[in-house]
């Protein structure tokens, strides 16, 4: 178990080369390929241990999902100032800085773990949220170093695929972590390890160059937001990335405390579903990757929509063991086409000069419906248990079906090829 994190990095490390080597892009699409993982292990390792830590510090048991939601409301807060940071002083500028919350808040979770400090632990969460804003940007980072469109599908299907080492890093990290520190509090160690891994995400964007773009400020004045968010491409785009990565952390905060402290998983199955779950998120970019230029976005979306349908179907059968591993595993596939199908219609609904500005309220609205949905997760699993999480599910379910239908209906405008 303890050899699981060098392999994980020496595949890290592999993968990146092959993408420099085949991939026909940037060398900056490499770089970011291996410094999104190690700012991005911090939410699964949230998401496998944060409440169960919270669950002894906590003053009501309601609450343990709040380092987690505050953890993500962090991103939210942080994603228009990391937007416009980036555009004040560049993108590997901002992206270090913004890294830097990874250090910070580590170092007082660390604290927060020793002594036993459940609102502090909770700030150093919201704290090391603020680097997830700007882990997040370095997808636009990689549409920005392409020099065709046409590889914008194939870039952030790269991009995407750094979950799969998320997913086995951050929960990996907390599992043989917990006793690190053996006179110390479980847990104390794995936040020392976040630190380290946001120091060398801070290394490796320091050798980003970003790319010289071609502003058409001087030639077509900025349209206002209030004209931008009216087109279709754009309204699909924000439901379809906000919904899925709401309605998909909705499910995945709750199964945690679900499995293991309701219905009495072992920690290691619950571990084994996480990563399940986390890897089912990123896996299917491998797919996207080859078909991302062959068959049009609005079918990614309407795949990703149905998967979310099979969530519910298989959760509500039981609370086995494969019960949850099947619908976290449809959750996370649904997720990546979801998510997919936003980040490459968003730049179809923005001119260049009007990119930041988009951006930016694109993943405030996403982290927002995100990190509400991770709060809301604790209150209705432990008020209404596990029936109550697919029921709430169901209502934006259906929001997210008449989504694709609109996406369907709109493709014989502007935005048909996609």
């Amino acid at each position: 178990m303890t050899f699981q994190l060098p392999m994980i990095f020496t595949a890290l490390l592999a993968s990146a080369w092959l993408i420099h080597r085949f991939a026909g892009l940037h060398q900056n699409v490499s770089l970011l390929f291996m410094a999104q993982p190690l700012m991005a292990a911090a939410a699964p390792m949230m998401v496998f241990i944060g409440g169960i830590i919270a669950s002894d510090m906590a003053p009501n048991p309601s609450v343990v999902t709040l380092p987690l939601t505050l953890m993500i409301a962090g991103t939210a807060v942080a994603a228009i100032p990391a937007a416009f940071l980036a555009r004040r002083i560049g993108r590997r500028k901002a992206t270090m800085l913004g890294f830097c919350s990874g250090l910070v808040g580590g170092a007082l979770a660390f604290f927060a773990v020793k002594t036993s400090q459940f609102y502090l632990f909770v700030l150093a969460a919201f704290i090391m949220g603020f680097s997830g804003a700007f882990a997040q940007q370095l997808r636009f980072a990689a549409i920005e170093s392409l020099e065709d469109s046409k590889d914008i599908p194939k870039a952030v299907s790269i991009l995407m695929l750094t979950g799969i080492f998320a997913a086995m890093i951050g929960p990996e990290l907390a599992f043989v972590s917990k006793h690190w520190l053996p006179n110390e509090v479980p847990y104390t160690g794995t936040f020392i390890g976040i630190m380290v891994l946001s120091l060398f995400a801070i290394i490796i964007i320091a050798r980003f160059k970003a790319p010289a773009l071609v502003e058409s400020d001087s030639i077509e004045p900025a349209r206002p937001m209030s004209e931008i968010i009216k087109q279709p491409v754009f309204i699909v785009a924000i439901v379809a990335a906000a919904l899925g990565f709401g309605l998909m952390s909705f499910v995945m905060t709750a199964t945690p405390l679900s499995m293991h402290q309701m219905h009495n998983h072992s920690l290691e199955h619950t571990k084994w579903v996480i990563q399940s779950h986390v890897a089912a998120m990123y896996l299917p970019s491998l797919i996207t990757i080859w078909l991302g230029k062959r068959i049009k976005t609005k079918y990614f979306l309407l795949v990703g929509t149905l998967m979310f349908v099979g969530v519910v179907i298989i959760a509500s059968q039981g609370h086995e063991l494969l019960h949850y591993w099947w619908a976290l595993i449809l959750l996370g596939i649904g997720w990546n086409f979801l998510f997919y199908s936003g980040t490459t219609l968003l730049p179809l609904s923005y001119q260049s000069h009007e990119r930041y500005k988009v951006q930016a309220l694109n993943d405030f609205s996403i982290f927002t419906f995100q990190g509400f949905s991770s709060l809301m997760a604790g209150w209705v699993l432990y008020n209404y248990q596990w029936q109550g999480i697919l029921y709430t599910f169901i209502p934006f379910l259906i929001i997210m079906l008449a989504i694709t239908v609109m996406r369907f209906i709109n493709t014989h405008r502007q935005f048909d090829a996609n």
